[in-house]
């Protein structure tokens, strides 16, 4: 549904106002379990990484990282380190952080920067998620199926073969470390009284299931992560003044003559489809079992479809100026570099450095880090899997276009007024 505002001769048709009708239904009491769970590190392998760690409200529910530094690293947002000994970190997070802002609408589909977990009857449970079958029953959202996945990551939370058992079990079968996990939960008397508090089918701890933790992280992620109280939404609701001359100058080029909202479209700002943008190429990325060396073939990589080779899913915005870097690998660190490469690439890619990057100093992987650039075959096919053509724009109209971009973050975004709990049933330390 589109909906033309009159404020302005001229006016571009504008996307319908987003109400809390196109989310997900919250009970207040699931959430604030998962805002513990959130926090809590006892959901990790090795019980020192959290969902928090890498989806923080200070940086936007990113980790202001190019790449991340997931299990084995040490601190937060771009003062995380690499860690010492043999709990170092063995790999970079091969993908930007994604942040968390209106993952709880009805009308997505597909999530992850290649399409990997989707709404799908293939399985028989509801989701087409690299679980396949083995997707535990009974989840209710797909951002619930989505909480599932970080736990079974090596180098996001479940730490390396050998350290635990969770890893240890997910090497056996994806699904076998859940009930480890929910176990672990469960058997904590405060989270187990607050299951059985919150969710009628648990009559005892003893039936807590991840299915349970992943819902309530669900509800916590929409609860709090839910965001359309930017200006622009103001504007939207009648208020002319809520832009400024700027802002409005920017919307109109937005979803007008510069083509933005050809992809970043309807009240999400995302077509939920998947383009390719040539952005430039480095770090371990999310090879495939039999991929000769680091790269990363985006949507292929889900589809083995050749024509989606290097397409990533297009990024939802509200909240967009928040979640610097920008691009499926954090290539770009302001949001005018990552306009002027969707106008010209050619000349961003030239333009671009590893100093762009906020990437921490890790000695051990700085021969993988830019490996890709050597070779040229692959750069170039990199470079020429381009769906996005936009004409180039002068500096005001770029100048226009951020200024928009800034007017979608929300208020209580910007106030950072998502709770982070004071402690966890666990006992153990958040990062905060």
């Amino acid at each position: 549904m589109l909906l033309a505002v009159p404020a302005l001769a001229d006016t571009p048709v504008l996307p319908a106002p987003l109400t809390l009708d196109d989310f997900m239904e919250v009970d207040a009491q699931k959430a604030e379990l998962g805002r513990l769970l959130f926090y809590d590190k006892i959901l990790s392998g090795n019980r020192n990484i959290s969902c928090g760690t890498c989806h923080h409200p200070a940086f936007g529910t990113s980790d202001g990282l190019s790449l991340g530094l997931g299990e084995g690293g040490i601190g937060l947002g771009p003062d995380r380190v690499s860690g010492t000994g043999s709990d170092r970190i063995v790999k970079r997070v091969p993908r930007n952080a994604p942040a968390l802002w209106n993952l709880g609408a009805k009308s997505i589909d597909v999530l992850m920067h290649d399409g990997r977990i989707s709404v799908d009857p293939i399985y028989g449970n509801g989701f087409n998620t690299p679980a396949e079958e083995w997707l535990p029953d009974g989840l209710e959202s797909l951002i619930a199926a989505q909480a599932l996945f970080p736990m079974t990551s090596s180098i996001e939370m479940a730490g390396n073969v050998g350290e635990n058992e969770v890893i240890g079990a997910t090497r056996d079968r994806i699904d076998a470390a859940w009930p480890i996990i929910a176990k672990r939960v469960r058997t904590i008397p405060a989270y187990g009284d607050r299951f059985v508090a919150a969710f009628d089918e648990v009559d005892t701890a003893e039936e807590v299931s991840i299915t349970q933790i992943a819902e309530a992280l669900a509800h916590f992620m929409v609860q709090d992560f839910t965001s359309f109280d930017s200006s622009f939404d103001a504007y939207l609701a009648g208020n002319e003044t809520a832009l400024t001359d700027q802002q409005r100058k920017g919307m109109e080029l937005f979803f007008g003559d510069a083509g933005c909202s050809s992809c970043h479209s309807g009240p999400l700002f995302s077509d939920q489809q998947f383009h390719a943008l040539g952005l430039p190429a480095f770090g371990p990325g999310r090879t495939r079992k039999f991929d000769p060396y680091a790269r990363d073939v985006g949507r292929m990589g889900e589809t083995d479809d050749l024509k989606d080779a290097y397409r990533f899913r297009t990024p939802m915005l509200r909240n967009v100026a928040l979640t610097a870097p920008y691009g499926h690998n954090g290539a770009y660190p302001t949001l005018e570099r990552m306009i002027r490469h969707h106008m010209t690439p050619e000349a961003a890619r030239l333009a671009w450095s590893p100093g762009d990057l906020t990437l921490p100093d890790v000695p051990w992987l700085s021969d993988i880090d830019f490996v890709i650039q050597q070779d040229r075959i692959e750069m170039e096919r990199q470079a020429h899997a381009r769906d996005v053509h936009i004409a180039s724009r002068n500096d005001s109209d770029i100048a226009a276009l951020v200024a928009f971009l800034q007017s979608l973050t929300g208020s209580a975004a910007k106030s950072g007024n998502s709770r982070i709990p004071e402690q966890v049933p666990s006992g153990l330390v958040i990062d905060r």
